[in-house]
């Protein structure tokens, strides 16, 4: 999520629409509720090469929600609210600033999901409907030769 929203920031030309699920949305939040590994992760010489509280600015360049301004293309957006990788916050956070933005964007936050993190990726009649949901905004904006049909 993070990687495509970054990229369809920087490079709108190359893109038709984008989806994210459950995106990272903002390093300055999340390494706020990750434990010091994962801040350390960050911190190497090979990333970032200084903390969050040392370089915020590098945190925030790096961050979708710092850079929603930039959004060109459309774009949805799916979380939910059981995700033990990206928590809710991020994505609400990142749904609030493009709302402030004024971008015209689809979101769904989907309640206590099953799978958590990986709820859409499932084969479930659920995630199966969720998937088919990404499919038809997808095709909304790609228009393959032969759309996704609903599923029975």
């Amino acid at each position: 999520g993070l990687i495509v929203l970054m990229e369809s920031f920087a490079h709108p030309q190359d893109y038709a629409c984008v989806f994210a699920g459950v995106p990272v949305s903002d390093l300055v939040m999340r390494l706020g509720y990750h434990d010091k590994d994962y801040e350390d992760l960050f911190a190497a010489d090979y990333h970032v090469g200084k903390t969050v509280r040392q370089d915020i600015a590098e945190y925030k360049r790096r961050s979708p929600v710092w850079n929603v301004e930039k959004l060109a293309v459309p774009l949805l957006v799916h979380t939910t609210t059981n995700d033990e990788d990206v928590n809710v916050i991020e994505v609400e956070h990142l749904v609030q600033a493009l709302k402030a933005a004024d971008k015209k964007f689809e979101y769904t936050i989907f309640p206590e999901a099953p799978g958590g993190h990986s709820f859409d990726r499932l084969d479930t009649p659920f995630a199966r409907s969720i998937r088919t949901e990404i499919w038809r905004f997808l095709a909304r904006h790609l228009k393959p030769p032969h759309p996704p049909k609903a599923q029975e």
